[in-house]
């Protein structure tokens, strides 16, 4: 089983990128499990078809301790499974520690079955302290891809993450297995990307165009692979699959200095 977390600047689309990579995965026969490490409980509405899932945390408030697994796990395309995290009440209690919570439950009911390939985790933004590293900090994900665009404070997020990944890479056996650079249309985008990505001693492993077949799947809450499955764009999110499954390129980076990023984004025309 492989066990992958997704990070990366909060509103650079790990939510739509990690859910249509699944459907790609489970398009290739894969079994797959997402843990939506949000609280805003949205990192398994498309694979489901827009249900609304009630997350782990609200269940324990509304149910108790003693509740089943299909309380909080849910199958959806491709026969992909999901899970909600959830948050605490609005302005009371840490959010980190509903992922805490839930992956500790989903252990104890046995969610992590043998037949599992992949399981991945959705981590909210590119926060990598307390709850929000628990996937790379305890062990669970052993694998990290960070999506990013040729925008500056995606790459900036992007390099704060992989100090994280350094920090946890021994303890922990987590290991760096490249960006995921989802296009924002910037100049020069895919030199960039892959241009950081070398510094960091990784790959920008794939690159996904900008598209409207993204939202046009959204609005009717699917992937692209399920809603549209012969658009260039579901081709796109097959590619990165395959790439990923693939992958035998898994690295602890080497994080630039604020100086050297920011030469970097001057080269490419970033900071003109």
């Amino acid at each position: 089983m492989r066990q992958v977390a997704i990070y990366g600047k909060g509103g650079i689309g790990k939510s739509t990128t990690t859910q249509n990579l699944t459907a790609g995965l489970g398009e290739m026969g894969k079994k797959v499990m997402i843990v939506g490490c949000d609280p805003k409980a949205d990192s398994t509405r498309l694979v489901l078809g827009g249900l609304a899932q009630r997350t782990v945390l609200d269940t324990l408030r509304e149910e108790g301790e003693d509740i089943d697994l299909d309380f909080i796990l849910k199958e959806g395309f491709a026969g992909i499974k999901g899970v909600e995290s959830g948050g605490p009440e609005p302005g009371v209690g840490c959010a980190g520690r509903g992922i805490i919570t839930s992956i500790n439950l989903l252990e104890q009911l046995g969610a992590y079955t043998d037949d599992l390939d992949y399981v991945f985790y959705d981590v909210l933004g590119d926060v990598v302290c307390g709850g929000f590293a628990m996937p790379i900090r305890e062990g669970k994900a052993h694998e990290i891809y960070i999506v990013c665009s040729g925008e500056m404070m995606a790459l900036y997020a992007a390099n704060n993450i992989t100090k994280g990944i350094v920090k946890y890479a021994n303890t922990g056996g987590v290991r760096l297995g490249g960006l995921i650079c989802n296009s924002r249309k910037v100049d020069g985008e895919a030199e960039l990307v892959s241009a950081v990505a070398k510094e960091l001693g990784t790959q920008m492993i794939h690159f996904i165009p900008r598209d409207n077949a993204v939202q046009k799947a959204e609005i009717n809450k699917k992937t692209v692979i399920d809603f549209s499955p012969e658009v260039p764009q579901a081709e796109e999110y097959r590619q990165l699959a395959r790439k990923i499954d693939g992958n035998d390129m898994f690295v602890i980076p080497k994080p630039l200095s604020i100086d050297r990023l920011e030469a970097l984004l001057m080269e490419h025309g970033i900071l003109d």
